[in-house]
């Protein structure tokens, strides 16, 4: 019986490097690299739309919302992951020529049946390790409902839920408000 090689791990400098010049997006998950798939239409108009939303809405405060091109570096003790969430609100930003940002405070992600378990799983994990993070949103994209995960003044995270296109989310923390209508605005379920 022959052994499995190891795959040799990329430094984060090279994943870096590398993501500068490539045609396809990689997530890094302590040396090794994911290639992602892209989303559905309404995956993107989904994300489009919360961009959309709380831009207008942050427009000449501190904060900025960044699309789902902008990673988001996330920290463990024996290693290093870089996302690219559909949407990430930054209010400590990092340099203008960096390729990531590092302190979120609104990070949301778009769930789809390809992304569902990995959103769910490992990314909402690792998101809720950000210090920076405030508010985790996830959003389904086959019918109007969204799971808030709110940092508490004591410290953990409890989640909320909102349902139907009536339904305000409030993100006090950034100063903003998302509707679920803005949000799943030209959304046709069938």
């Amino acid at each position: 019986m022959t052994a499995l090689k190891k795959p040799e791990l990329v430094t984060v400098e090279d994943y870096l490097a590398g993501e500068e010049h490539s045609d396809l997006r990689h997530e890094y998950l302590g040396g090794v690299i994911h290639a992602m798939s892209g989303g559905t239409n309404d995956h993107a108009a989904i994300a489009a739309n919360g961009i959309l939303s709380l831009g207008s809405q942050l427009r000449g405060k501190p904060c900025r919302p960044f699309g789902s091109d902008a990673k988001v570096r996330v920290e463990y003790p024996d290693h290093t992951r870089f996302y690219y969430p559909d949407l990430q609100v930054v209010c400590q930003l990092n340099s203008g020529t960096d390729h990531y940002q590092e302190r979120p405070a609104v990070v949301l992600e778009v769930l789809s049946e390809s992304t569902r378990r990995t959103d769910m799983g490992e990314k909402k994990d690792a998101y809720l390790t950000i210090p920076s993070l405030k508010v985790l949103l996830l959003v389904e994209s086959d019918r109007p409902r969204v799971v808030v995960y709110r940092r508490r003044s004591g410290g953990g995270f409890e989640a909320e839920e909102y349902s139907g296109l009536a339904e305000v989310i409030s993100l006090v923390e950034i100063g903003c408000e998302l509707p679920l209508a803005e949000l799943y605005e030209g959304i046709a379920w069938g």
